[in-house]
Order: C-alpha cells, then structure tokens, then sequence
C-alpha cells in the first residue's frame, strides 16, 4: 500500500507533541488526519506547511466523546484508509490530590484514558480486518512515577499503560503493533508558563519527539518498538 493510501491520525494535533507529530509524518510523505477540539487553531498546522508545499486534513474532534469520536472516525475513513493512530490528546492541572476537585479529576480521565480508549475502539474493526496497523500512545513518566501535583493525571496515564500492555498481546494475531512512549519534561502548552520561563530550556523538544515516533512507525513491520522511555539529558525535572 502507497503512503498516500494510508492516513495517520494524529489527535491532540493544536500544539505540542501532537502538532510536531501531524507536521513531522507530512514531511515523511503520508496523509495526516490531523484533531483537536478546536478547528481553528488546527489550521495554524496547515499554515506552518505552507512554506514546505505540504498540508494536513483536520477535523475538529473532542475524545472525551465517545460518539464525536466514531462521527470523525468515519469522516477520515471516507478519504482513507487509518494505518496508525496517534494517541496524543491530554490536559492536566499541577495541583495537590487534595485541591483537585472532582470536575477536574473527572476531566482529565476522561480526556486521558477514555478518550484514548474510544479512538482505541474505533479505528481496532478496520485493523483487525486488515490485519494490520499501528497505534501509538504518548503517555508519561508519570505512568510509573511518583510526581507531586500530578495524582489524577498520573492515574490516567498509568491506566492506558496497563490497557495498552494487555491490548498489545491480545491483538498480536492481527499483526497490530501497540507502541507506548512515555516522555519525560517536554516544552509544551501544557506547563504553566513559570515553569517554561524557569526551566524550559532543560526540556525536550516537542519536535525531537514527533521525529522518533515517526521513527518507531517506519521500523519493519516484523518488529516492534514495545515502550519508549524519553528523558531530558539533565534527568527528571
């Protein structure tokens, strides 16, 4: 199959890891389906490829709704074929167990794990029929760490770790292939921006990162990149 008949959804694509991701995978040649919540801000994607001759099709999308997820899921799949799903979506708060309240919580699993595992289930038909495709999940460190300030979001994260661990051995018959990275500190939206002014110069970029999922996508199809742990070279911040 051609690269311009397989498209790679990239959700959570407005910013960060998900944007270089959508950007990144258009250089290499494949058609982006590129989501976020908010059409608008997706077009920025578009207008940054503009001096490169290359261009992404965005869809607005909210994960944490199960049924805009499978509309969007039929609005790509009516110009193409879901090679590979990019699991990037997420929001956090930098707040105490004790201070989240539980509009928060419910927020951020929403948006982390359910999310995700909705755009699991709604591409997992196509590919089982195919027997085929890849499905990329940017979780965290904070999957398996211990990080103050981050209880809801961690939990989150460490659920799609242990969901997509079990995934990836039920699906191996299909020849489906789960990755999982897990990024340390990246300089994303997502930080507050005093933390950005004080230590974004120690983190990764989101743009290194968009490079090595690429990587781990075009690797041989007989082999599998399980879980990648990425840290800034200064260590944990």
């Amino acid at each position: 199959m051609d690269k311009k008949d397989k498209i790679i959804w990239v959700t959570g694509a407005s910013s960060g890891i998900g944007k270089e991701t959508a950007k990144e995978f258009a250089r290499a040649g494949f058609r982006v389906a590129a989501t976020s919540r908010r059409h608008s801000i997706l077009e920025m994607v578009n207008k940054e490829l503009s001096s490169e001759n290359l261009c992404v099709e965005v869809f607005a999308c909210n994960t944490a709704s199960s049924a805009n997820v499978e509309q969007t899921v039929k609005s790509i799949s009516a110009v193409g074929h879901i090679d590979c799903l990019i699991n990037n979506a997420g929001i956090t708060t930098f707040k105490l167990a004790e201070e989240n309240s539980i509009k928060e919580i419910k927020e951020i699993v929403e948006t982390n794990l359910l999310g995700a595992i909705y755009c699991i289930k709604a591409v997992l038909p196509e590919m089982i029929e195919n027997k085929g495709g890849t499905i990329v999940n940017i979780i965290s460190v904070a999957a398996e760490q211990v990080l103050k300030g981050s209880s809801a979001y961690s939990a989150s994260k460490a659920g799609l770790l242990a969901y997509t661990d079990v995934l990836r051995e039920e699906v191996r018959k299909y020849n489906i292939r789960i990755i999982n990275i897990l990024p340390g500190a990246t300089y994303t939206p997502m930080w507050p921006k005093d933390i950005l002014t004080q230590r974004g110069d120690d983190m990764m970029k989101p743009e290194e990162i968009a490079q090595l999922i690429v990587s781990a996508y075009l690797h041989d199809k007989k082999m599998i990149t399980e879980k990648i742990i990425i840290k800034p070279i200064v260590g944990d911040l």
